[in-house]
């Protein structure tokens, strides 16, 4: 005996809703610990860092989710370039907050680090349980099992 299962059960939204709620988590936590034991520096830190972060892997991962709708046989090689692109952009813009000269009682570089790996820690491990916990199936079972209870033909040969 077996249930029936939705098989179409992807929305495309849920790996990005929890990796985002793990991502701002972080943020928050951070921003909190860094005002009560750091002050005003820790939390501009923490927060450009952690901002920065969840609005670069937000938009790669949206970006992707696009790509993997409209041309799936695209999105591994977009998703890779996808994730070398965020690398370079988080590059840039530590070298470009880095250049503007803000001193270290403007923004606490230990705490902008921290934002960042913390995001980028909670966000995989986000994204990670909320794909895990959708039911995409690996084949389309309709498709390949006959109604009427009888074997299903296969070309190739016999047995």
């Amino acid at each position: 005996m077996t249930t029936e299962s939705k098989q179409d059960t992807r929305t495309g939204m849920s790996p990005l809703l929890g990796a985002l709620g793990a991502g701002a988590a972080a943020v928050l936590v951070l921003v909190l610990v860094g005002a009560v034991t750091a002050g005003r520096s820790a939390v501009v830190g923490a927060t450009t860092g952690g901002v920065l972060t969840l609005l670069v892997f937000a938009l790669g991962i949206a970006f992707v989710s696009l790509v993997a709708r409209v041309m799936p046989r695209a999105s591994l090689l977009v998703a890779l370039l996808t994730y070398v692109l965020q690398l370079l952009v988080l590059g840039v813009c530590v070298l470009a907050i880095d250049g503007a000269g803000y001193g270290a009682d403007t923004l606490a570089r230990g705490w902008f680090a921290a934002g960042v790996i913390a995001v980028t820690l909670l966000w995989m491990a986000g994204h990670l349980v909320a794909a895990t916990r959708q039911r995409i199936p690996a084949w389309d079972v309709s498709s390949s099992a006959s109604t009427t209870g009888q074997p299903v033909a296969h070309p190739g040969g016999e047995r």
